[in-house]
């Protein structure tokens, strides 16, 4: 295996691990550069994360029948509804920030920061979930379409912060049942990843550097479904998980690995 050949796998396994897992994608994306010392393009990313998400539309079947086929029903409008507001109010602010010339920062020391904020949120939330009598609401309301949306565009600015980790913490705060938060935060991050992503590879396309390498598209398919395999994987497990553990393991998972970025932060290795 050429040393293309493996970098394009092993950042296909790793975005497809942890596009959906709250652990953050973009602090793992940026260590495998930093490990194999050969950057990936922004359209390579963008790509095998579009891979990640379309792998795990299969395992909500049940979900995509309902839209499909009991649409007449009032239960059915109402989520949709829902996730379309979520969705609305992402890509209102994702234009407001893209007119006012938002730039996401370049350095590694924002990510690991997010990454260690995120961990506390969880470890937290999950101690005083446990004292908090009952398993939690499995509806969705307005308040917490509005919430996941605006937590959706806080994973936008803050790299290494998570879009499903942002989106589930705020909707487990406000009283949703880890099954039916994870549910919503997965299925609205479908469109809103999917739009984004689009836009992202079309600007690339439009926008590219003249005398700038051209992209291999042989390995962005490797990637792409590489990535896809291993979301689908890791999706079905933890949809499984979450119906009997929390999510502090994640809590402290992040904890570790902002501690890391740091270590080689300081060490000059980053």
């Amino acid at each position: 295996m050429t040393n293309a050949l493996s970098t394009v796998v092993l950042a296909g396994v790793v975005e497809g691990i942890t596009e959906f897992l709250p652990v953050s994608s973009t602090g793992h994306l940026l260590l495998v550069e930093k490990l194999v010392r050969q950057p990936c393009s922004d359209l390579f990313n963008i790509v095998i994360q579009s891979g990640a998400v379309l792998a795990v539309l299969p395992l909500f079947r049940a979900r995509l029948s309902q839209f499909l086929f009991r649409w007449s029903e009032p239960a059915t409008r109402l989520y949709a509804a829902k996730l379309a507001l979520a969705f609305a109010v992402t890509a209102a602010g994702g234009i407001v920030l893209t007119k006012a010339g938002f730039r996401l920062p370049e350095s590694a020391l924002p990510i690991a920061v997010a990454l260690a904020v995120g961990g506390l949120g969880f470890v937290a939330v999950e101690a005083w979930l446990a004292r908090r009598p009952g398993g939690g609401r499995e509806d969705v309301t307005w308040k917490i379409a509005v919430v996941v949306g605006l937590a959706q565009l806080l994973a936008g600015v803050f790299p290494g912060t998570s879009r499903s980790g942002a989106t589930i913490l705020f909707a487990l705060v406000l009283g949703m049942s880890r099954p039916a938060a994870t549910e919503f935060s997965f299925l609205v991050g479908i469109p809103t990843m999917l739009a984004a992503g689009g836009l992202k590879i079309l600007s690339a396309l439009r926008h590219a550097p003249a005398g700038a390498p051209a992209e291999d598209w042989q390995m962005v398919g490797v990637g792409f479904v590489v990535s896809a395999l291993v979301s689908f994987v890791v999706v079905k497990w933890l949809l499984g998980y979450i119906r009997t553990h929390t999510f502090v393991v994640f809590g402290w998972y992040r904890l570790a690995l902002a501690a890391l970025l740091l270590v080689l932060l300081a060490g000059g290795w980053m």
